[in-house]
């Protein structure tokens, strides 16, 4: 039986430097792959190769500083990671971002073009180069990481949460378009403990956890496990499809207070 082994192969993960990312970086590095992480900040992205190194020293492991949103740096990225490693075997999409807070009609423009840059098209660009690049001819793994926020109504990030929902579908239409050769597949994450994040979870915990079923909220590991397991040949016949982590959040029943 296959098992979650990636040695040998070569990863790409957009917005690597921090949270969600880095701990998919970090799964990955342990499971042998050859890592490159992108992210706009120069610094973030040097704490985040110490932090790499200490998992499996410096060898495999490179930084590029990129915007997700820009297509060009998405290109310069991936020939980057081929001049240097010579594959992209796995690509992570895992750069977002949230601009905007509030009600949809009050959305301005350049805040939405932002929003569906890096979220919706981001994903697009980044997963073109890496099939041009190297998966049309030997295959590859796409995992795109997107929020459970795709699947529910928000009252206040419901722009965002549409180009998550968007992200979804494109999974979908990207398994059916690069199939058989490479294998798209989505991470639908409900709260995660990052450091990102702990304004809005860290004051409110035990309330946020009260109702899920499993009593607690998610963690890097538990996005980066599940990102190892579709990156993996033990996901080989798994393509278009969501998973989703939230604890049980989107099983509980409408209407029931305790």
């Amino acid at each position: 039986m296959s098992g979650n082994t990636l040695d040998g192969r070569v990863a790409v993960i957009t917005g690597g430097s921090r949270g969600i990312g880095l701990g998919i970086a970090t799964a990955y590095r342990a499971a042998g792959a050859h890592v490159v992480i992108a992210a706009r900040k120069p610094a973030g992205l040097a704490e985040a190769r110490e932090q790499l190194e200490r998992v499996k020293g410096d060898g495999g492991l490179h930084t590029v500083v990129a915007n997700a949103g820009e297509p060009d740096q998405a290109e310069a990225c991936v020939e980057e990671t081929m001049s240097r490693f010579g594959r992209v075997d796995i690509l992570v999409n895992n750069a977002a971002t949230n601009p905007y807070h509030g009600d949809l009609l009050d959305l301005d423009l350049p805040r939405a073009e932002k929003t569906v840059r890096v979220n919706q098209y981001g994903m697009i660009a980044w997963t073109r180069c890496a099939w041009r690049a190297w998966m049309a001819e030997h295959g590859g793994a796409v995992v795109n990481i997107a929020s459970v926020g795709g699947l529910i109504v928000d009252p206040h990030i419901g722009y965002y949460n549409a180009t998550k929902a968007a992200m979804l579908h494109m999974t979908r239409q990207l398994a059916y378009e690069l199939g058989p050769r490479a294998r798209v597949n989505a991470i639908a994450p409900g709260l995660i403990k990052t450091e990102l994040a702990r304004a809005v979870w860290e004051v409110r915990e035990p309330i946020l956890t009260a109702k899920l079923p499993l009593r607690r909220l998610g963690t890097v590991e538990d996005v980066a496990n599940a990102a190892l397991f579709l990156a993996s040949d033990a996901s080989s016949w798994m393509t278009g499809q969501t998973l989703v982590l939230d604890g049980g959040a989107t099983a509980l029943p409408i209407g029931v207070d305790e």
